[in-house]
């Protein structure tokens, strides 16, 4: 019951009129802090998912069993509505299907699958995507695989820079059209491209990063983006702060001395750090949604 309730949350964030920043959760702490600082949502993202459980890259090591697990954890620290990056389902169809029952059990209130073809082919230095009609075959597997019909499943494309806006509008309204209850796109770089995804789809959106001129509340909910994604920065500044830490201690700092320089000085400058270098898209392999 608890976590239908979660799973009911994000769906009238869904359905209502407004776009939220969801914040980016990725242990029992982080969790804890966005609800206590009042945040509606939390995003918990594969690239800090990866970086989180195993220090690795975004680069498909993580497995469904290590993210499920993660997500338990957090369920138990917060009753935060928590939506899952995850990825492509970790295979095929069928491991699409076991994907989304196990993040059900361990209380996710939503999840996106992808039409990324991962792990990235052997020797393809660009992202690849999946053929449409695999595409949909996942997304019908994830719909089945459900237990709790409260759960949200999103489909996600990244096609727009990757194959074209025409593709991705394709994937998206055949998405629709087998029952999703969103749709996510990444790779939306010109307000063009958003009011045309959004003029020829009827569901919810959310979208994975954007430009600055168009992070603007108003003209996102115009296009009816209900969830707006801002990426990690909370991770990044976290280790950058454990960094400075470890450093000063290394090199002779007193705990004692350290304890409010940690707290204050240490976590502003780390987080200053941090953003300019999420911004740059060269911190940690950062950059993806």
């Amino acid at each position: 019951m608890a976590f239908r309730q979660r799973r009911e949350k994000l769906r009238s964030i869904l359905t209502g009129s407004s776009c939220v920043r969801p914040g980016s959760v990725y242990d029992a702490t982080s969790i804890r802090i966005a609800e206590d600082l009042g945040f509606e949502l939390g995003m918990f993202g594969g690239s800090v998912a990866s970086l989180a459980v195993l220090g690795d890259p975004d680069i498909a090591l993580i497995t469904l069993t290590e993210l499920a697990e993660q997500m338990r954890r957090m369920s138990r620290a917060a009753a935060l509505p928590v939506l899952v990056d995850a990825d492509h389902g970790y295979g095929n169809a069928l491991n699409v299907r076991r994907t989304v029952q196990e993040l059900e059990a361990a209380g996710a209130a939503g999840l996106t699958i992808e039409d990324t073809l991962l792990p990235q082919a052997f020797g393809q230095a660009k992202t690849q995507l999946i053929p449409l009609e695999e595409g949909v075959g996942k997304m019908k597997a994830a719909l089945d695989g459900r237990g709790d019909p409260s759960l949200v499943v999103m489909g996600r494309t990244g096609a727009v820079s990757i194959t074209g806006l025409d593709d991705a509008i394709a994937r998206a309204k055949a998405y629709e059209a087998i029952g999703v209850d969103a749709l996510f796109f990444t790779g939306i770089k010109i307000r063009g491209e958003l009011e045309a995804v959004s003029a020829a789809t009827s569901l919810p959106i959310v979208l994975g990063g954007a430009p600055e001129d168009m992070t603007a509340l108003d003209y996102l909910e115009s296009q009816r983006v209900r969830i707006a994604l801002q990426g990690h920065a909370p991770f990044a500044a976290a280790t950058q702060a454990v960094y400075e830490t470890l450093k000063a201690l290394r090199e002779g700092g007193s705990p004692k001395n350290l304890k409010g320089l940690a707290s204050s000085e240490l976590t502003g400058r780390a987080m200053r750090e941090a953003d300019v270098k999420a911004r740059s898209g060269a911190f940690l392999g950062l950059n993806k949604p």
